[in-house]
């Protein structure tokens, strides 16, 4: 089956923007087998401004948190064990995720 470019397009774009327009009124998406995306509350707080040092005032946001479904969990899991025990996988998760794609766990 064959579906043209332009349809996929248009399916995906409202299927994002349905998503965004459930978030932004507060809403909690759950694909079942996959995860859920809810919004987590961030208080205000100060930060450091990285080159310089200096406090930067932090406002509060709401921000995007998935969380992974048990389905999900266990196939990454079982797929990520047979790998490793088959020698398949080099060496460790740092090793087959690029820095800029890695999550950092303290941060959610």
């Amino acid at each position: 089956m064959h579906l043209a470019h332009r349809d996929v397009e248009y399916s995906v774009n409202t299927l994002l923007d349905k998503m965004s327009e459930a978030l932004i009124t507060g809403r909690r998406i759950e694909i079942r087998g996959f995860g859920s995306i809810s919004l987590r509350y961030r208080g205000p707080r100060v930060g450091r401004n990285p080159k310089t040092g200096a406090a930067v005032t932090v406002p509060e946001k709401y921000v995007p948190h998935f969380k992974p479904g048990r389905s999900l969990r266990e196939r990454v899991n079982q797929t990520a064990f047979s790998e490793t025990a088959s020698g398949t996988d080099a060496g460790s998760e740092t090793d087959t995720v690029p820095r800029d794609e890695r999550i950092d766990s303290d941060a959610n």
